[in-house]
Parts: structure tokens; C-alpha cells; sequence
């Protein structure tokens, strides 16, 4: 079973200071709605962490992310079809939910394509991963991802199914608040 250690990185990112930290499936939703969702975010002025596909050849970028997590005040978690299949996603979701938990930080789900009960109960593709995490990683590991995926599942958000952009203005107006 393998653990995870994020303990050591060469990637240094100033302050990691953000408003906004995006949370998504990069192959799922980086070149469609995730990047949109950026562009426009920061089109208005709002500062925005995402992941650089150059930055995530190495896994040392992992302990980066983190410190980006803890230096942002709100999180937009993308759930998609295959969110649950990174384990990425799943480990930084797991610091957004100890963030929301223990300082009350403001989480702004979006569920893409997915149900969010689909995500609450780990069923439909994420219940596929979830076997594959069984095998692959330590079992608290395991049940920290499953209960960040309750936590924020329960949350309120959006579901995205048909035109993702007409709730950008609505979420812009809740991060400026």
C-alpha cells in the first residue's frame, strides 16, 4: 500500500496568497470549463491559484499545492467524472475540507456532469476509483478522501449539466463579497 509523503519540494510559491483556489481534474475540465472558470475569475480581478500542467511533471509539485491551499480563502472544488481517479484532487480536497472544518473557510463546489450524491456516497465513477484507491493506498488515507468527498459534497453548489458560464457572475459576486 503506498502512503503519501508531502514533505520535501524544490517549488516555492511566495506567500501563496489567493483568493480563489481551483481544485480540478485537468484531463476532465482544464481545457473546457475549469479554464474558462479561471480566465474568468481573473478577468475580474480575483486572484486565482490553478495548477500549471508544466508544474505537474514532477509530483514534488504536491507540497505546493498544499501551501497554496493554506494560503487561499476560498476553494472552488470541479467535481467531475474522473476527479476521484487523481489522487491529486483527492489529497488536496482532503487539506480544503480540514480548512473549511477548522477555520471556517467558504467552499463553493461545482458539480460537472456528476451527480452530488454521486460524490457524497462515492458512487457512479467515483465508487470505480475508489476500488482502485482501496488497493493502491493506506486505508486511513482512503477514509480521509472518502469523508473530505461527504463534507464538501454536502455542500451547496452548482450542477453544471447543459451552459457552464451562466453561474460565473453569480460566484464571482459571492468571492468579491
Amino acid at each position: 500500500m503506498a502512503a503519501l509523503d508531502c514533505t520535501s519540494t524544490s517549488i516555492t510559491i511566495g506567500l501563496s496568497s489567493y483568493q480563489v483556489f481551483l481544485n480540478f481534474s485537468g484531463e476532465d475540465t482544464r481545457n473546457n470549463f475549469s479554464g474558462l472558470l479561471y480566465l474568468f475569475l481573473k478577468e475580474k480581478g480575483i486572484d486565482v491559484f490553478i495548477d500549471s500542467e508544466k508544474l505537474w511533471s514532477g509530483e514534488a509539485i504536491g507540497p505546493a499545492c498544499l501551501k497554496a491551499i493554506d494560503g487561499s480563502k476560498i476553494f472552488i472544488p470541479v467535481f467531475s467524472q474522473g476527479y476521484a481517479h487523481s489522487k491529486w484532487c483527492l489529497l488536496e480536497l482532503a487539506q480544503i475540507r480540514q480548512r473549511h472544518v477548522s477555520d471556517g473557510h467558504l467552499v463553493l463546489p461545482i458539480f460537472f456532469h456528476v451527480e452530488p450524491s454521486h460524490v457524497r456516497n462515492q458512487t457512479g465513477s467515483f465508487e470505480e476509483a475508489f476500488r482502485e484507491h482501496e488497493k493502491n493506498f493506506e486505508p486511513h488515507i482512503v477514509e480521509d478522501w472518502r469523508k473530505a468527498l461527504r463534507v464538501v459534497g454536502n455542500l451547496k453548489g452548482e450542477v453544471i449539466d447543459k451552459n457552464p458560464t451562466k453561474f460565473f457572475s453569480r460566484y464571482c459576486l459571492i468571492i468579491l463579497s
